[in-house]
């Protein structure tokens, strides 16, 4: 199977590689072209190397990024994955490094910012993916509700429970074939989650001789962990909203040697070491890293003279030195609901539910991921670290499953996974799912999105209920509630009543947090202060103050007061009007371009509908957490599956797929996820001005045979050792290198005819790669220069269009050539057009011989410099 890259009508890649590293190394150069700015970033996150040029805004999340060690505890995890895994991926990281600074010199962020690029270290997809999920089970909750309960008493410490007010939650069914009109299952969904540009999921298809696959990858990391297809089975992922990560109130004191931590043993040393956070525009920030027997101190808090109280996050992957990643490989050569269950046995983090349905009517409904055994109260606070009880004992096992027997539903709620967790979704979304999943037998996948997209609000019941028996109403306010409880309790974007009710659960809101004002400036670090804030707190949990009918509130009041103001303004715009998307971007960069028409971004939905659309009631309409994708599997014909995300697949503003899914997305419709493909074109036109058309057209080793043939077995082309081979054996070489994406063959044609072989390559795929110190974006060149007459200036100036293609079109930093020394006349060639001339070098030749080869570089820096 040949190397190769395909769009559909989005821009989505369609990959095929001869087999699972070049597929995988192709992956990550597709990540590295398509997400260059995203990516880089992430892995800048994990590594706590984000201020300096974010600036002092993104400093907090250094600081615990270094505190928490993600960079240490992802290259444990790499080092302890088997030998296959971890060349797996290596090999996304190798495809990575050699296409980033192309990428990257798309990207108009790295300009921006002035952002550098360094290598990626084999470990880094562990990092962004520790990064991206360290705060999914919403440990600073117990920072929350240790300080509700030291302020407000233990009997508060439920108080505010309804879903964690940072938590990732998601939408997920399925449908089995007593359901569905084909009568094969259905599996769909969408995960929730902040709403960013680029967007966190993107849509491919992975193919090579073992496994065909589409899905939702997450940039920077290889594989499908989440969403796939392989035809013979599909699965999809919710938040377990599990409990895995415990904070520990430590006692620090310094010794002679260092520092020494209170445990259930007594005092026991510490490692220390102190790093330095550097921050754009401000001095840098000294951070001591410290780690307990615990875990890492991620807070430093007040203490005497002798002791020092601190705070310790523990949590699996640092435990372990495990991540799950050896999942993520065997996921993408499941055939049955039986492979992706024994996968998913070795899952570390996070902790998912997980939905799968095959092709021979095998249905899944388990959780995993990694739940360590211990005291309830380390659930629900900071707990001391010296006292035994709180220590970890073992993992939760098994982990809780389910039989399917009927429609099985997924939305963070407290069902399966209830005995993982403590604080979950409220149970609107899932009700209402399965409501209307077991409304019908004849389901097909074309019906998803009239499940996607519903807007009904179940929790609406608690503030209206409050609404019947208020009296003493001015007549707008009577008015106003006649509206909302003869509402539909639908939040649709074009709906008045629904802005309505948005209003008035958001003066609610502010009343009833001005009753919590003891809660305020609470004292912890910098990041963890938006789960501090009470406006928060009580926005997510308005259900549960409600029902708890607290003595010192009078909702009635609050109520009457609320709807008074409500009515008192001018009439509510519908509801899309002020619940309107906004995507978030590290350097809060535009959806759209300059020269663009903006869409209307209004949203139908609201935080507890099927239709997540989140704001954070009580302060604005705004959403910034929402769909991240939405998707639906059909296991009765795969082609027939469709998907959708909020943007696009690419991650570079102007690039016409950047986001051109939104229409799609804010309609609510889906676009097919097996649709028409075109080969993705890596030719390159210039005009050379006084030489003429310069056309690259990839080589097709059958098409062009006869003319490779003809060049490389000339007597001009001694050099390149293939005068001795067969027309068979030249043949074998480059449908070979057609089958690898790390090496690329082009015909070069001036005004239509052709007169050089071009051969480009990744040094660190080939013998010439072990002859020097390989930087990342290296590109290598072979250059044949077809047999005829010679022309003035003609190799001067196909050098400079070559040099255009490989610096401007695909990015590369430096070129790199190595002539047989012998070659003198190349090798001056290339010294005249700016190379500099490197060591000579071995390096095996295709007949089997060895050369002496020159090598010889030329970075982009030099060649514009020259131009």
């Amino acid at each position: 199977m040949n190397a190769r890259v395909f769009r559909d009508t989005y821009g989505v890649p369609q990959l095929e590689a001869g087999d699972p590293l070049a597929l995988v190394y192709l992956q990550g150069v597709n990540a590295a072209r398509d997400r260059a700015w995203q990516i880089e970033l992430e892995r800048r996150r994990y590594l706590g190397t984000t201020a300096a040029f974010l600036g002092a805004e993104a400093a907090g999340w250094d600081v615990f990024a270094r505190q928490a060690r993600l960079a240490d505890t992802a290259q444990r995890c790499f080092e302890a994955l088997d030998d296959d895994t971890r060349d797996w991926v290596t090999a996304y990281v190798e495809g990575v490094n050699h296409a980033l600074p192309g990428g990257a010199a798309r990207a108009p962020e790295f300009a921006e910012t002035g952002l550098t690029l360094q290598e990626w270290e084999p470990w880094t997809p562990l990092g962004i993916w520790l990064a991206v999920h360290v705060l999914f089970a919403g440990f600073p909750t117990k920072l929350w509700r240790t300080h509700v309960a030291r302020h407000l008493g233990e009997d508060a410490l439920d108080l505010f429970t309804s879903e964690g007010p940072h938590g990732a939650g998601s939408n997920g069914w399925l449908i089995p074939g007593s359901h569905t009109a084909s009568g094969q299952a259905i599996v769909a969904g969408d995960p929730h989650r902040y709403i960013e540009s680029p967007g966190v999921y993107q849509q491919i298809r992975l193919t090579c001789p073992e496994y065909d696959v589409l899905g939702l990858a997450v940039p920077g990391i290889p594989g499908l962990a989440h969403f796939g297809h392989t035809g013979g089975v599909a699965w999809a992922i919710t938040n377990a909203m599990a409990d895995y990560q415990d904070l520990y109130a430590e006692q620090l004191r310094r010794t002679a040697s260092g520092v020494e931590a209170l445990g259930p043993d007594g005092w026991k040393p510490a490692s220390v070491q102190n790093e330095l956070v550097e921050v754009a525009d401000a001095d840098p920030i000294e951070v001591e890293v410290i780690e307990t027997d615990r875990g890492p101190v991620i807070m430093s808090g007040a203490g005497g003279a002798e002791v020092e109280l601190a705070t310790s996050l523990r949590y699996p992957p640092r435990v372990t030195g495990r991540l799950g990643f050896e999942v993520m490989a065997r996921l993408l050569r499941a055939t049955t609901v039986a492979d992706v269950d024994s996968a998913f046995d070795d899952w570390v983090e996070p902790v998912n539910v997980v939905l799968a349905a095959d092709t021979a009517g095998g249905l899944l409904h388990r959780t995993a991921g990694l739940v360590p055994r211990r005291h309830p109260s380390n659930r629900l606070r900071v707990v001391p670290a010296w006292e035994v009880e709180h220590q970890w004992d073992g993992w939760h096992d098994p982990m809780p499953r389910e039989a399917v027997d009927g429609p099985a539903v997924m939305a963070n709620a407290r069902e399966l996974a209830a005995p993982l967790g403590v604080e979950f979704a409220a149970p609107h979304r899932a009700r209402r799912i399965r409501e209307l999943v077991n409304a019908r037998t004849d389901w097909s996948v074309d019906d998803m999105p009239s499940i996607h997209t519903d807007t009904f609000l179940g929790s609406a019941g608690a503030v209206l209920d409050l609404l019947t028996d208020l009296d003493d109403l001015s007549p707008e306010a009577v008015a106003l509630r006649t509206d909302l409880l003869g509402w539909d309790r639908h939040m649709d974007a074009a709906s008045t009543t629904a802005s309505s009710y948005a209003a008035l659960r958001k003066a609610l809101i502010s009343r009833l947090t001005d009753h919590f004002t003891v809660l305020e400036n609470a004292e912890v670090a910098e990041l963890f202060a938006p789960w501090m804030d009470p406006l928060t707190h009580v926005s997510y949990a308005l259900e549960s103050l409600i029902d708890a009918r607290l003595p010192s509130i009078n909702l009635t009041w609050l109520a009457r007061e609320s709807l008074e103001e409500v009515a008192a303004r001018k009439p509510r715009p519908p509801w899309g009007e002020t619940h309107q998307l906004s995507p978030l971007h590290a350097l809060r960069g535009p959806v759209f371009a300059r020269d663009e028409e903006p869409l209307d971004l209004g949203l139908s939905g609201d935080h507890h509908c099927v239709l997540s659309t989140s704001s954070l009631p009580g302060l604005t309409d705004v959403c910034i957490r929402a769909s991240a994708a939405r998707y639906a599997w059909d296991l009765a014909d795969r082609t027939a599956s469709s998907w959708v995300v909020p943007l696009g697949a690419s991650g570079v503003l102007g690039d016409p797929h950047h986001h051109d899914q939104l229409p799609m997305w804010l309609q609510g419709s889906l676009a097919p996820a097996v649709g028409a493909v075109a080969r993705e074109d890596r030719g390159y036109t210039v005009e050379m001005e006084g030489f003429g058309t310069v056309q690259l057209e990839e080589a097709d080793p059958v098409r062009d045979l006869d003319l490779i043939h003809e060049w490389v077995t000339a007597e001009r082309a001694t050099y390149w050792g293939m005068g001795g081979l067969s027309r068979a054996e030249i043949a074998g070489i480059y449908e070979f290198l057609d089958s690898v994406p790390t090496h690329h063959v082009y015909v070069v044609r001036l005004v239509g005819v052709p007169v050089a072989l071009l051969q480009t390559y990744d040094p660190r795929a080939d013998p010439a790669g072990a002859a020097y110190d390989v930087e990342a974006g290296d590109l290598g060149l072979h250059l044949l220069i077809a047999p005829g007459d010679p022309r003035s200036g003609f190799t001067a100036n196909l050098l400079k269009a070559l040099a255009q293609f490989v610096f401007v079109h695909l990015g590369h930093p430096r070129l790199v050539v190595e002539p047989d020394v012998r070659n003198t006349r190349a090798i001056e060639r290339f010294h005249r057009t700016g190379f500099t001339l490197g060591p000579e070098t071995k390096i095996s030749q295709p007949d089997g011989t060895t050369k002496t080869a020159q090598l010889a570089f030329l970075r982009r820096s030099q060649f514009h410099a020259d131009q």
